[in-house]
């Protein structure tokens, strides 16, 4: 409840420990590119690793981020754990920055050029990375989106067209993003993405297995 009276909301900053996983490839090439990851809703890095990297297979870089919120599940056994996600409605023009400057960093400390470079997103971070790579044209070579959504503010936001790839898997029986409105996707899409990939696979809103054909031999084309 807001107190009676007049009062001031202030803000402060302060340093962030942010936090993720490298998984090297077993054979580094160089055509081994990087894929960094972002996680889903109350997942972990850990999970998201475990999951996409039959996707990508041995031979590429993965960087598995973990989301800047916590929160508690209770998977079961009596015994709550933490995951994490990247997002609330709470002024989330500032978490939306928070995402940018993360990927921004693990970029840096890659040190590797942009055709180098993939991002790929489960379910909430979905439309965070398409902000991403539509606000920071030359950032990244491409994009994996599995599950995801349309940013809310896609056609007033401050997005340009880029030549990044994109490449979007999603499921027949998810219950957030229903092919009714993924088969809107690419017209969608395509005036900021014209590289814009969209398969259907069967499953729920979760990472098919099935997808692992498709996007290495997405992976292929650097």
């Amino acid at each position: 409840m807001v107190p009676d009276g007049p009062f001031q909301a202030r803000h402060f900053t302060l340093p962030l420990r942010c936090r993720y996983l490298l998984r090297p490839p077993q054979q580094p090439s160089d055509r081994s590119l990087l894929v960094i990851a972002a996680h889903g809703h109350a997942m972990t890095p850990e999970k998201m690793l475990e999951l996409t990297a039959p996707l990508v297979g041995e031979g590429h870089y993965l960087a598995s981020l973990q989301g800047p919120y916590q929160l508690w599940t209770d998977p079961g056994g009596g015994r709550s754990e933490v995951a994490f996600h990247w997002q609330t409605r709470f002024e989330a023009e500032h978490s939306r920055r928070l995402h940018h400057d993360m990927i921004r960093h693990v970029i840096a400390e890659a040190g590797l050029p942009a055709e180098r470079l993939i991002l790929l997103g489960f379910s909430q971070s979905v439309s965070l990375n398409y902000r991403f790579v539509c606000t920071e044209v030359e950032a990244v070579s491409g994009v994996i989106a599995i599950c995801g959504g349309i940013p809310g503010d896609w056609d007033s936001g401050p997005y340009h067209p880029t030549r990044a790839a994109a490449l979007h898997i999603a499921t027949r029986e998810d219950e957030f993003y229903p092919p009714e409105v993924t088969a809107a996707y690419p017209e969608r899409f395509r005036p900021r993405l014209p590289d814009f990939e969209l398969h259907l696979l069967d499953g729920p809103h979760r990472i098919p297995s099935a997808a692992a054909p498709i996007i290495q031999a997405w992976l292929r084309r650097w």
